[in-house]
């Protein structure tokens, strides 16, 4: 049995897990996608979301730690610049698992693994979920739409007398 066994082994020894997880991480980071085994790709998203989530701070002591799991100077690079800042003001959830078609050769279940912020397909029509940060603060955010909503409403306010004025002064004009 395995209770409370967590872990997802892959059928692979730990060092052996390990160096494939770092693999498959560093490889992830440099294309920003990756087709891989839905195993495989749900033990990445486990391994890899806390790595992403400390290139938030680059500070040296982070950067060691990163290298200790990765091994790979270049991933670090890329991390720490170009993804770092792509995900600053993302809470988590840095990395979305897309089903794929069973491969030809073993009937394996594939899967595309993809960083969030790099998709220009989905990225296009989250104009307002960037705007919002966190599912934290509800209390906050409501007055703040209120505020907009007001302020919103008192131009459309001013707008309307304005725009009936020149058709009120039009009648006149044909009815003279």
């Amino acid at each position: 049995m395995r209770h409370g066994d967590k872990i997802k082994n892959l059928s692979r020894t730990a060092s052996h897990r390990a160096a494939l997880l770092a693999n498959l991480t560093s490889q992830l980071i440099e294309h920003k996608a990756i087709t891989t085994t839905l195993a495989k790709a749900k033990a990445l998203r486990v391994y890899a979301e806390p790595i992403i989530t400390r290139s938030k701070k680059d500070t040296m002591h982070n950067r060691r730690i990163v290298f200790s799991y990765l091994q790979d100077k270049e991933s670090i690079k890329e991390l720490f610049g170009v993804i770092s800042d792509k995900v600053a003001d993302r809470p988590g959830g840095y990395t979305r698992i897309i089903k794929l078609p069973r491969r030809a050769g073993d009937a394996a279940d594939m899967a595309l693994i993809e960083l969030v912020d790099f998709n220009e397909i989905y990225g296009k029509d989250t104009d307002a979920a960037a705007a919002k940060k966190t599912r934290r603060g509800r209390k906050g955010s409501g007055a703040a739409t209120t505020a907009t909503k007001k302020a919103d409403a008192a131009p459309v306010a001013e707008e309307a007398p304005a725009t009936e004025t020149p058709a009120a002064e039009s009648t006149e004009e044909t009815t003279a």
